[in-house]
């Protein structure tokens, strides 16, 4: 895997490969691992090794993994790039449609393991209070600060590199955790003025399934 490259694409065919919840799981769970084989990634989701090995074919057919070195009989699968960038192709109704099938698939899983850690977790230990956080908030922006915002959005996490790879580089105490961000405008401008039609523009699991999907 290049860790440099950034794997991005519009087409519908391969954006739609991603519209599974299971396709979704395993390429998170090789974004943590670095590589990982079917028996592996079965194990950890609670899948059979035959769904498993099916839906990593499916990605790799798309472009999203590629085997990894062989180690003796085991046969890895991994990322072929850190990062994944899903965009709406102008003019292409499939494009959009696919980027919308998996946004939807992506917001939906985020909001159910938010929904499911605030119903679950016990009150917070001593020295983890205010470490959790809901925010919705309400601005005016132009294209450029909009877009400046959606930059640093997407570096956020970047002071926490390599720490999913490495337990060395993770300080004591430290624990798993998401972030879950979406940013966009009401509406976008037209020629003459007027407000035209909304678009999302989500970025999911920046630090563990890296994965953005924008307009």
């Amino acid at each position: 895997m290049d860790e440099d490259r950034q794997l991005s694409t519009t087409d519908p065919e391969r954006i739609r490969a991603l519209a599974h919840p299971v396709r979704l799981d395993l390429l998170e769970l090789l974004d943590e691992l670095g590589e990982a084989t079917a028996t592996q990634c079965a194990e950890r989701l609670g899948e059979t090794v035959a769904n498993c090995s099916f839906h990593l074919r499916v990605l790799a057919k798309a472009g999203f993994i590629e085997p990894a070195p062989a180690r003796g009989r085991e046969k890895p699968w991994r990322p072929v790039a850190p990062g994944r960038t899903m965009s709406i192709e102008r003019g292409n109704p499939a494009s959009r449609l696919a980027v919308a099938e998996v946004a939807t698939l992506s917001m939906n899983r985020e909001v159910e393991r938010v929904r499911s850690f605030i119903q679950t977790q016990p009150d917070p230990p001593p020295g983890w209070e205010d470490t959790v956080t809901l925010t919705s908030q309400s601005f005016w922006a132009t294209a450029d600060e909009l877009r400046d915002l959606v930059a640093q959005l997407h570096h956020l996490t970047d002071r926490f590199e390599g720490r999913h790879q490495d337990p060395a580089l993770r300080p004591a105490g430290a624990r798993p955790a998401h972030l879950f961000a979406a940013l966009n405008p009401d509406s976008f401008p037209v020629a003459d003025g007027a407000s035209g039609s909304t678009a999302a523009d989500v970025a999911h699991g920046a630090a563990t399934d890296p994965t953005e999907v924008t307009p």
